[in-house]
């Protein structure tokens, strides 16, 4: 299940989003060398990669801004311009640049917090994203979001609340968190559940100056200004020739 775009336009250039965007792209393009190079990569992972049991402060900056590889990297970017724009708007640039950077250093403080011991280098910008759809869902939870849905051969783009997707998203990395052995590696589930509930932490200020349940009921949970309209596209399903 994977968003596509949301109905939610913003109101001013996202100068930051993009500037982040560009960023993790030209990091991740300046240490691509090195992943024909397993060592001198491990390398550079120990350096700048968050390695709980010897987490450096400097690690908690650094790993948010580096990516395991292509897919890693367009995945997290992905959702960074779909939410980011929103939030950016009405946080403004610095506010939202301070907002990402807290929500990414928190997420890194819970997946050392329940992996103490783990020496598995750990990257990637999804705990900062995970803060921004936690931030997301306080201030636009019925605001459109476009999924595609992809079940072995079966494909098709639907519009569902966005509230549906992000506690749907949510409750899945608790789920996954909760079987999974930090210490063995893989995702950092409980970094991204972690960053979804400091960035509606963090949020909570915004949603408060602009009236709180008020602002709820003035905007009934949309975006509080004209939603875009797109048409859902249908993806038909392929079917085997007989």
């Amino acid at each position: 299940m994977f968003p596509i775009r949301d109905h939610n336009p913003s109101g001013r250039t996202p100068y930051v989003t993009f500037g982040l965007i560009a960023a993790n792209v030209l990091i991740f393009l300046s240490y691509w060398p090195l992943f024909d190079q397993p060592r001198a990569l491990g390398l550079f992972y120990a350096n700048y990669a968050l390695v709980p049991a010897q987490a450096d402060l400097h690690s908690y900056l650094t790993s948010m801004f580096l990516h395991g590889g292509v897919l890693h990297l367009l995945g997290n970017m992905l959702f960074l311009w779909i939410f980011g724009d929103n939030l950016e708007d009405m946080m403004g640039h610095l506010g939202f640049l301070v907002f990402y950077l807290a929500s990414g250093i928190a997420a890194g403080v819970f997946h050392v917090a329940f992996s103490p011991g783990s020496m598995v280098p750990t990257v990637g910008a999804s705990g900062a994203i995970a803060g921004v759809m936690g931030g997301y869902l306080l201030l636009f939870p019925r605001a459109r979001v476009d999924i595609l849905l992809i079940i072995i051969i079966f494909f098709r783009v639907f519009s569902m609340p966005a509230w549906v997707m992000l506690l749907a998203w949510f409750l899945l990395q608790v789920i996954a968190a909760t079987g999974a052995n930090p210490d063995e590696g893989g995702v950092a589930y409980w970094a991204h559940a972690g960053g979804f509930i400091i960035g509606a932490v963090l949020t909570l200020p915004v949603w408060l100056r602009l009236g709180g349940r008020a602002f709820w009921s003035r905007t009934l949970g949309h975006p509080p200004h004209p939603a875009a309209n797109y048409r859902v596209t249908s993806i038909p399903t392929v079917r085997r020739r007989r």
